[in-house]
């Protein structure tokens, strides 16, 4: 694992929340990929390096997407939301990582 070129405690805070959504579901049945919100400076070695520490498991790749947010109207004003960073990232072959909170 490559977790030894980065500090633990900010790769801690790297991943902020599985995505859990209906495209993310499809996209981890199809190809083994599984899909975070990640803070908007992380890059792809420390989503993997987080990864790899957090579940123990192995990362073969990570693609990143950005997301800027909306303008929204609330009432009379108007308002927007956040940007958000996500991570798909894809596991080695054979290896599996349940988010749901099933018991296995």
């Amino acid at each position: 694992m490559s977790t030894t070129q980065f500090d633990e405690g900010r790769l801690m805070q790297v991943l902020v929340a599985p995505v859990v959504s209906e495209k993310a579901t499809m996209v981890s049945e199809k190809s083994n990929v599984v899909t975070f919100k990640v803070l908007q400076g992380a890059t792809k070695p420390e989503i993997k390096a987080a990864v790899e520490l957090l579940f123990k498991v192995e990362v073969t790749g990570v693609s990143v997407v950005n997301i800027k947010g909306k303008v929204k109207r609330f009432g009379k004003t108007t308002g927007r939301r956040d940007n958000v960073r996500k991570a798909y990232v894809q596991l080695k072959e054979g290896q599996d990582l349940n988010l749901s909170g099933e018991a296995a």
